[in-house]
């Protein structure tokens, strides 16, 4: 679940930064969006994990 709100969050935030013309806020989401992404893969990759194990 952390995933899609760091990828929401990211988003927002690249958004709020377009229109405010912030580059720090826009990048600050960009970071988000790419470590929910990064907690998605990682999630994934455990699941097929544990279903390989068992």
């Amino acid at each position: 679940m952390g995933e899609i709100i760091d990828k929401s969050k990211g988003k927002i935030k690249q958004a709020v930064g377009d229109l405010t013309g912030n580059r720090k806020l826009k990048r600050e989401g960009e970071r988000d969006e790419l470590r929910g992404g990064v907690k998605g893969v990682i999630k994934d990759v455990k699941r097929t994990v544990k279903k390989a194990v068992n």
